[in-house]
């Protein structure tokens, strides 16, 4: 898998963890249900993910997006929309760098009614556009795929789930690399009080066009920051890559952010 198939599969799964930072135990669940990330409200996010020592140049990349999601209905339900602005960074034979905009993701998953209100679950579609500034920074194919979350949120200290994701190239540049990728994220949240709270939240990819594969392992610590209008969220992930096959896969990360939930 190439830097930027890495990189387009790492922007198309990852998902926001927030959370509210209430200090009486009588609202852990509803700062529970704040981390859901199929929540009823508005999210703008500032997230940044660096990969480190990748295999087969021994140079790093980095990836910027900027992230909204917005709740909306449609079809007799409700549903959830997020876009995802990348900005990526990958290194060049000779020893430069490239920067540009990448390929922008866009998923719509539907809410499904689990008849536990800390439970969610939806699925739903996904594409991503052939945006990139320049081939390097992304693949160069319109691609369709699906998305699906779980939140499962019953345990006010704890709250854990997933989110799955698959894309598949239907156009573009004939003389690219076809897309058929698969991400996995499945992510934990431990909230220690007072806004504080442990996360791991990494990205598994898999190539099913060339079976290369990238599992990091991670744990990360985040504040959150309750105000009148917005709930403010930053916090950073180190990551360790423990699974990989094939060049472009990192051997290390940090996935940052700043989030805020209106």
């Amino acid at each position: 898998m190439g830097t930027n198939a890495l990189i387009s599969a790492a922007a198309s799964a990852t998902i926001t963890l927030l959370a509210i930072a209430e200090p009486a135990s009588a609202q852990d669940t509803s700062a529970a249900q704040a981390n859901n990330p199929l929540a009823n409200t508005t999210a703008l996010n500032f997230q940044n993910q660096y990969f480190g020592e990748i295999q087969g140049t021994d140079r790093d990349a980095n990836q910027f997006y900027l992230r909204y999601a917005q709740p909306f209905q449609a079809f007799g339900g409700d549903w959830l929309m997020r876009a995802t602005v990348p900005v990526n960074t990958v290194p060049l034979p000779g020893g430069d760098d490239e920067t540009g905009l990448g390929d922008i993701n866009i998923f719509a998953a539907y809410l499904f009614d689990t008849g536990n209100p800390a439970v969610s679950f939806g699925i739903g579609p996904q594409v991503t556009a052939p945006t990139a500034t320049e081939d390097t920074l992304g693949s160069g194919k319109w691609s369709l795929g699906l998305a699906n979350v779980l939140f499962n949120g019953t345990n006010p200290k704890f709250q854990w789930g997933y989110l799955l994701t698959w894309q598949a190239s239907v156009g573009g540049d004939e003389d690219r690399e076809d897309v058929n990728l698969g991400a996995f994220q499945p992510f934990g949240f431990y909230q220690l009080g007072q806004g504080w709270y442990l996360r791991s939240a990494s990205v598994w990819t898999y190539n099913f066009d060339t079976d290369d594969y990238g599992v990091p392992l991670s744990l990360g610590i985040g504040k959150v920051i309750k105000t009148d209008r917005t709930v403010v969220n930053v916090f950073a992930e180190p990551q360790k890559y423990v699974w990989t096959s094939g060049d472009g896969q990192p051997d290390w990360g940090v996935f940052a952010g700043l989030n805020f939930q209106f």
